[in-house]
């Protein structure tokens, strides 16, 4: 897709299809913000036309970068609408005002780092296998469709109130496999995205790698290396061996 395309601008069909016409604040009313990462922040509200909740994530695209800004806006939607999986999160459909993308999706009650936050201890062994399990599941079907979720870790498995756990946050997802950019977050990153830049290319493992690690943050409430900072982390990962449980208990 060529860069060039302005900010906002829905010209090309194929982009405006990807958008609703109507105007969010019309449709959604009970914003109430729940969470928010470095792309924005994400917002419980209430759909006036059906009473049904959902979350909103709300993507800026204006300001400094806002052409980069609005081309991971479209390859984020472009992604949300191939996946259809119960342990992936639900897309709704995304709406356009005032240079904000509004993604609306299924409501979740939180994340399973927010449970790590609000029991302050670590979870026990069956909550871990059921976690894993529904993320495998979910990991099993996008990497059957060649595709690379590329950020797994606490924070992004997500748990609907009957406990059904979901998959979210594709904002840094690969709709192709292999792939070498080098993209995640640090603590949770695979050696081979990591080494990507220098040997090249990675596929679906390093979400297994990342998972291996989600499991080691529930069982520990945090990932291996967490003490030290980013940049040593990535050096210490690329080079050492697997990381193992501290404690001898698991």
């Amino acid at each position: 897709m060529p860069s060039s395309v302005r900010a906002g601008s829905l010209k090309d069909p194929e982009v405006a299809d990807l958008f609703f016409k109507e105007d969010p604040e019309k449709l959604f009313s009970d914003l109430r913000e729940i969470g928010h990462g470095s792309f924005g922040a994400v917002y419980f509200a209430r759909d006036v036309r059906t009473n049904e909740v959902v979350a909103i994530k709300k993507m800026s695209y204006s300001g400094k970068q806002s052409n980069e800004k609005w081309q991971d806006i479209i390859k984020e939607v472009k992604f949300l609408q191939k996946i259809r999986h119960p342990n992936s999160i639900e897309y709704k459909g995304c709406y356009l005002r005032e240079h904000t993308a509004w993604l609306a999706m299924e409501y979740c009650l939180g994340s399973a780092s927010d449970l790590l936050e609000v029991h302050k201890k670590p979870l026990q062994e069956v909550e871990i296998a059921a976690i894993t399990h529904g993320a495998l599941q979910g990991l099993a079907y996008l990497h059957s469709h060649n595709m690379i979720h590329r950020d797994v870790k606490a924070g992004n498995v997500l748990l609907t109130e009957p406990g059904l756990v979901k998959l979210a946050d594709f904002g840094s997802a690969s709709i192709a496999s292999p792939a070498n950019s080098f993209v995640g977050t640090p603590y949770w990153m695979a050696p081979e995205v990591i080494l990507a830049m220098d040997e090249g290319q990675y596929d679906g493992k390093v979400d297994v790698w990342s998972l291996g690690i989600t499991c080691i943050e529930l069982a520990e409430r945090k990932p291996p290396l967490f003490n030290m900072n980013a940049m040593s982390a990535l050096y210490h990962i690329a080079q050492n061996e697997s990381p193992t449980l501290q404690s001898s208990e698991w």
